[in-house]
């Protein structure tokens, strides 16, 4: 089953779009929740009787907003949806549990707005054995293209599955993408003798990652693709030519820095398109 975290926002209905095309690929249920989250409005001195069924009523609104939306993408899909009370990230942890992705919006306004790129993404991405998929609220055409990091770690294999099952699904090119960095004494007289070494070795990175999942998706076309630089910076600039860039959470080496660290501060302020993050 799929999850997708609605709030009556523009990301939100994106994310709803996205939802409903890959439940149908996938051939998987959808389930469309909305958190109603009173916490804030719990305050002694400035009670108000009329603010919690006030919310109720929204909620139930944006749920019905929702699943027209998806009805009217794809009706052969089986949607249900679902009001809950609770703070967003606590409801999406227990919603994970039954899920096999969730989506959300980059950016909203109530239940799941909580900023994306901060509680939400720590708290949810972070926490959940399921893949999180942040959706912007920009139409793109589609480039046949999904875009995967991996580095030089077993830690690759999560985010490579999921990329190959998309891949396959879609019927997309799938570019396996390692940036890896100079060493800091880049032009000491013996490094520089030994770089076409250092590119050999990280092409067998790539190839070492790939050679369970070719022979798994044989239909997936693979493109490898290894560059010299900055991750995040990489990773950016090929997500301009993608419909999805998918990263994992956890890492070693070239995307070593924690996605939900600095990889997600930087990808996911700057992403072109969808991105997925996939837990080890």
């Amino acid at each position: 089953m799929i999850v997708v975290g609605v709030d009556g926002s523009v990301t939100a209905r994106a994310a709803v779009e996205w939802a409903v095309n890959d439940a149908f690929r996938m051939k998987e249920p959808l389930r469309i929740v909305h958190a109603v989250d009173r916490s804030p409005y719990h305050i002694a001195r400035f009670p108000s009787a009329s603010l919690p069924d006030t919310l109720l009523r929204e909620g139930q609104r944006i749920l019905r907003e929702a699943l027209a939306l998806a009805r009217e993408r794809r009706p052969e899909v089986e949607v249900t949806t679902a009001d809950i009370e609770g703070a967003p990230a606590e409801v999406l942890r227990e919603q994970a549990r039954d899920a096999t992705e969730i989506v959300l919006g980059s950016r909203g306004r109530g239940g799941f707005a909580g900023a994306l790129l901060g509680s939400v993404s720590t708290h949810v991405a972070g926490r959940v054995h399921c893949p999180v998929v942040v959706v912007r609220d920009d139409h793109r055409p589609v480039l046949w293209e999904i875009v995967v990091g991996v580095d030089d770690s077993p830690q690759s294999a999560p985010a490579l599955a999921y990329a190959f099952r998309q891949a396959e699904a879609r019927g997309s090119v799938l570019r396996v993408l390692h940036a890896w960095q100079l060493p800091v004494h880049a032009f000491a007289p013996e490094v520089v003798y030994g770089m076409d070494e250092a590119r050999t070795a990280q092409y067998q990175v790539v190839r070492d990652r790939l050679e369970t999942f070719r022979k798994d998706y044989p239909e997936v076309t693979v493109v490898e693709d290894v560059q010299q630089g900055q991750p995040v910076q990489r990773l950016t600039d090929a997500s301009a030519r993608a419909d999805l860039l998918v990263v994992g959470s956890h890492g070693h080496g070239a995307l070593g820095a924690m996605l939900l660290g600095s990889v997600s501060r930087g990808v996911l302020h700057h992403v072109r398109c969808p991105v997925a993050i996939v837990r080890q």
